[in-house]
């Protein structure tokens, strides 16, 4: 890219984190530091404010990079992604927030620890997170990471890495000066500005093809390369049995992982109750599916107007096809509109980075100090001290991101995403679904079900081709892919619910009534809730 565009580019960079600093700043000298106000942001926001940090906490570099890069890639089988995201708020909504806020104070171990011992499950539960947590922030990293490089002319891996590193660095920041409050107000500063640009380039491909969606969409089969095998399914997902196996494993994570997310359930606790967690959700449910719609325009109009090829070239996995569409849409390389476009658009994809590490990374220190360190410190310590070790806890987290973004820079990020959805499918959901929903679910059985889930969806993403095994993976020297699937959704998904009932069921404990009436008092009414 020419030095007009990374001088415009980087001073919207600049801008976007000084105010985001500042946020931080006023919100942290006015914090009184309780966990409350840490974790939940004293359950101030009102159902917009929280619909809209929902979608902003949602809307994240993978949907805005990684989905359009994948249709711009394979058209239709990169659209599923859209649908995956957007049908998984369904899920959300019917099963899962309007009770988890009734039945929690802080994180998702508060929800199944209400009826077991707390140790092993919020030991369980929280490791569980944890993980989900850090397989979001590398795909938000990777994310990070393809901008900078885009930026720079593509070349500069030093510059890849810096920005890594720079990402976690002010992820830290946030959430340990700022706490919930700041993260939620940079997720709505974040929202409104993505979807402000998500219409501008959305309008700007249908005018250039005179609103003809037909039109548009002949044309980005013409110049993918496919022809019309583009427009059908079977591009990335359809060339084998594996193929098409990892297709239903995908979608299964995606539909299902939401409602497992630590960072997507921890919204639900910043609204003073119930009804307002469920309007929430309803406000965010317009947004996200507006802005998934809109993914589908992006990725067809960045194969129309650049073409597959030259967005593979810039980006083997296709993040950077929305930044190349918004440059050719503003006039091309050299012009004045497609400098300003093209800056203006990368900054709000750096933006959208930004505010979702800052909430992915409280959600998972909440889950180390809350549930893990809880579990364990002496009866008596101070609520002051939890908070104190969330903030150490961020440090750690973002330092384990910030190395594993570094590894995993040439995959997809919607790609990685759709790996953290599986991994919270298969731990976190049988766990929260039964114990919502099951009278003779015990304590084995919920210490089971996130292990079971847990430790198979791990293993089985190691000993897949995204690690070893092929020329994309992370270590394509190495060949230890003894798993077919790219996704492990498909056997971990199953397993985990599978490992809850047999633990449940061999469990020497017997259920308790009483608890479960309570627990399932407190989710329908909001008696007791925090």
């Amino acid at each position: 890219m020419r030095g007009d565009h990374q001088t415009l580019a980087l001073l919207l960079f600049s801008v976007f984190i000084a105010v985001t600093l500042g946020i931080t700043t006023w919100v942290g000298r006015n914090r009184q530091g309780s966990a409350e106000e840490f974790y939940a942001g004293g359950r101030l926001f009102s159902p917009m404010e929280n619909g809209f940090a929902i979608a902003g906490d949602y809307m994240s570099a993978a949907s805005f990079l990684g989905i359009s890069g994948l249709i711009a890639l394979f058209g239709y089988d990169g659209m599923l992604y859209s649908v995956g995201f957007l049908v998984a708020w369904l899920v959300v909504l019917l099963l899962v927030a309007e009770l988890v806020r009734n039945c929690g104070r802080f994180t998702l171990a508060d929800v199944v620890a209400a009826r077991m011992a707390e140790r092993p499950v919020r030991t369980a539960v929280g490791t569980s997170s944890v993980t989900v947590s850090v397989l979001y922030l590398v795909a938000q990293m990777v994310g990070a990471g393809s901008l900078v490089a885009l930026l720079l002319g593509g070349t500069s891996d030093t510059a890849r890495s810096w920005t890594v590193v720079g990402v976690g660095a002010l992820m830290v920041i946030y959430v340990s000066l700022g706490g919930m409050r700041a993260t939620t107000w940079i997720q709505i500063v974040k929202a409104v500005l993505l979807m402000s640009g998500a219409v501008a380039l959305t309008a700007l491909v249908l005018v250039r093809f005179h609103g003809d969606v037909n039109a548009l969409l002949t044309s980005a089969a013409e110049r993918s390369g496919h022809g019309r095998d583009f427009l059908s399914p079977g591009l990335r997902y359809g060339g084998s049995w594996t193929a098409r196996l990892d297709f239903i494993s995908l979608g299964l994570a995606l539909v299902l992982g939401t409602a497992g997310l630590p960072h997507i359930l921890s919204r639900f606790y910043t609204v003073p109750t119930a009804r307002a967690a469920r309007r929430s959700v309803v406000w965010s449910i317009g947004l996200i599916g507006s802005f998934y719609l809109m993914t589908i325009v992006l990725g067809f109009g960045a194969a129309a107007l650049v073409g597959s090829a030259d967005v593979r070239a810039s980006n083997a996995s296709g993040n950077t096809a929305v930044p190349l569409l918004a440059l050719v849409l503003g006039g091309g390389e050299g012009s004045t509109g497609g400098t300003v476009l093209f800056a203006v658009v990368a900054a709000i994809a750096f933006a959208t980075i930004l505010a979702v590490v800052a909430g992915i990374t409280l959600a998972s220190s909440a889950s180390v100090a809350h549930d893990l360190y809880a579990s364990f410190r002496r009866p008596g310590a101070k609520q002051r001290s939890e908070v104190g070790v969330a903030r150490v806890a961020a440090a750690g987290i973002g330092v384990v991101a910030i190395a594993l973004g570094l590894l995993a820079q040439n995959l997809n990020v919607a790609f990685l995403v759709g790996l953290a959805f599986a991994v919270a499918a298969s731990a976190n959901l049988p766990v929260l679904l039964y114990s919502l929903f099951w009278r003779n679910f015990t304590t084995r059985g919920a210490v089971w079900s996130v292990y079971g889930g847990l430790i198979p969806a791990v293993l089985l993403v190691l000993l897949s081709p995204v690690v070893s095994g092929s020329p994309t993976s992370l270590f394509p020297g190495v060949d230890l892919a003894l798993f077919p699937l790219e996704n492990p959704g498909l056997v971990s998904i199953p397993a985990g619910f599978l490992a809850g009932w047999i633990g449940t069921v061999t469990s020497p404990e017997p259920p308790d009534p009483a608890k479960h009436a309570e627990t399932e008092v407190r989710s329908l009414t909001g008696a007791g809730a925090a």
